[in-house]
């Protein structure tokens, strides 16, 4: 018996060495580009949920000075001064970039430091790690705990055009009530 068993047993290893290699080979290979895909959604979920199209990268040792523009997102983690302009599109300033620069985008995420006025389409996201000290004009605003603000909020409907002159009257109208509430 031993000796047909050994027999069987070479004829099904001939036969199992391709079903077991090609059997490990698919769920590797299928695994494999699971793990590799979920690390990229994972580093950037709501930039794939938002946009298919690529983002750009401004690295840690980047230094630009000067206007911004173009039709894709963007991801700062080095340093701008100046203006940054990519309505339609989401500006991400990373945790170790530095703008000081007017920004207008769809979407604005700050996780490092901004100086200057932002103002979006869409939404602001103020992480915990980050700092904003500006003007902030967009439709939703979330500023975490531990993160800094210092500016007004203004926002805004969808298709509500800028109100100067309403503002600045309500503004004054109050500034006039206080001073005469104060001298009273």
């Amino acid at each position: 018996m031993w000796k047909p068993a050994s027999t069987t047993n070479q004829n099904p290893n001939q036969t199992q060495n391709p079903k077991p290699v090609t059997e490990p080979e698919k769920p590797v290979m299928s695994t494999t580009p699971n793990l590799s895909s979920e690390p990229t959604p994972v580093s950037a979920p709501r930039n794939a949920v938002l946009n298919n199209t690529e983002q750009a990268t401004i690295g840690k040792s980047l230094v630009i000075k000067g206007e911004v523009t173009g039709s894709e997102s963007l991801y700062i983690d080095g340093r701008v001064e100046g203006a940054i302009n990519l309505p339609g599109n989401r500006v991400t300033v990373g945790r170790n970039g530095q703008v000081q620069a007017n920004i207008n985008a769809k979407e604005v995420v700050v996780l490092g430091k901004v100086k200057g006025n932002v103002t979006a389409s869409d939404r602001v996201d103020i992480r915990n790690e980050g700092s904003l000290g500006g003007d902030v004009v967009c439709q939703r605003i979330s500023i975490e705990d531990g993160a800094w603000f210092k500016g007004s909020i203004d926002i805004r409907k969808p298709g509500q055009k800028e109100m100067n002159g309403a503002s600045k009257e309500t503004v004054s109208m109050n500034e006039a009530s206080r001073m005469t509430s104060a001298t009273a």
